[in-house]
């Protein structure tokens, strides 16, 4: 079997990491935390590049790329910690292709792939913990169509997106729903989360909104599904960065007047962060093929991979801060940036424990001692 990377793909990857290499740097990145953790701009220029149109279809102005595509600029913009979430434009791009009707992927797609338009997914509820079954925002019809009531947290970029993918109970079950964010009764609170990048509280009060579709859970699994993909992709990136930068020290860093890389112990921990690394990755390539499966299938890989990325973040950040000593957990240093990230990254669209439940769960019929 082939698992090499297609000529286009290599390209795309080149073409992102020199962008990142050149044109989000350190210092760039840390001014847009100290305004905010967004920077229109650099969403912009994402655009530009492409990548938010990568996964739209190209009926609707999209490059209509696979899954692998958006794995590979997940993993590059990871490893430069960009904080402007491109995920959520193949979240968007994933649900409206796959679920809206075409009224609804006409008026929107093209907005997505051109950039212009921010759609992001707001699904968290206090309660719900992880569980997208558990949903209390209410729907109903109203003159113009639907209206919304929720509160939605943790959302993307919640006051600076322009608009919400939105689950919502209608009739007893769950639907999804479009809501704008000018849009009356909406009102959003932002604020910068520990990784540096932006989300924010969004209140929804009889907003209205556009239905998406009745067939609400199965859409909101694929969106989670798409956005879990991503997440592991880009920890693969943050990872690979971070044991870079904890190699470049270490044949920088003299000890007892020697380079501590040539301690015997301390090349087997970064050892052991190379093989969790690998782990990883090989983890995150599994996900991104198994988006197109069934959705048990997808579903089931998800949790697994979920549960290795998880795993890996923890080891690799808390190695790479040791390594450094007390510089690696200051701000002026690059890696406590890094460790910031995965450890974000860990509880993104489910922690490692609520992963490892689901594997648990979907895997009762053949645990156990055979028979």
């Amino acid at each position: 079997m082939d698992f090499d990377f297609s000529d286009d793909q290599e390209q795309l990857r080149d073409a992102v990491r020199k962008w990142v290499d050149k044109g989000y740097t350190f210092e760039r990145r840390r001014a847009a935390v100290a305004a905010g953790g967004f920077d229109r701009t650099a969403w912009n220029e994402l655009a530009e590049l492409g990548l938010t149109a990568l996964t739209v279809p190209e009926a609707h102005d999209g490059m209509g790329q696979g899954a692998i595509d958006a794995m590979v600029v997940a993993e590059e913009l990871g490893r430069g910690i960009v904080l402007e979430p491109i995920a959520q434009a193949f979240i968007a791009s994933s649900v409206l292709s796959n679920y809206a009707p075409a009224e609804v992927q006409s008026a929107w797609l093209p907005r997505v792939a051109s950039g212009e338009a921010l759609v992001v997914l707001a699904q968290q509820e206090r309660k719900a913990r992880y569980r997208l079954d558990i949903c209390e925002a209410k729907a109903a019809k109203a003159q113009s169509g639907y209206a919304v009531t929720a509160i939605k947290s943790v959302v993307p970029a919640g006051d600076k997106a322009d608009a919400f993918i939105v689950p919502a109970q209608l009739d007893g079950k769950i639907s999804l729903f479009l809501v704008e964010r000018t849009a009356s009764g909406v009102t959003t609170q932002g604020y910068v989360t520990q990784d540096g990048s932006r989300a924010a509280e969004v209140h929804l009060a009889n907003a209205p909104a556009t239905l998406i579709t009745t067939d609400g859970l199965a859409a909101l699994e694929l969106a989670v599904d798409t956005g879990i993909a991503a997440a592991c992709a880009e920890a693969v990136g943050v990872m690979d960065k971070t044991v870079a930068i904890t190699v470049e020290y270490m044949n920088q860093r003299k000890q007892f007047g020697v380079f501590i890389a040539s301690f015997q112990a301390l090349r087997h921990r970064v050892a052991d962060m190379k093989m969790q690394l690998e782990l990883a990755r090989s983890m995150s390539y599994y996900a991104s093929l198994k988006l197109g499966a069934p959705a048990e299938e997808r579903r089931a890989a998800m949790a697994r991979a979920k549960v290795q990325l998880g795993q890996s973040m923890r080891f690799v950040g808390q190695q790479a801060v040791q390594l450094h000593g007390g510089i690696g957990v200051t701000d002026e240093y690059i890696v406590s940036h890094y460790f910031k990230k995965l450890t974000q990254l860990e509880v993104t669209f489910g922690d490692t424990l609520h992963h490892l439940g689901e594997v648990s769960a979907r895997m009762q019929d053949t645990a156990g001692v055979f028979a």
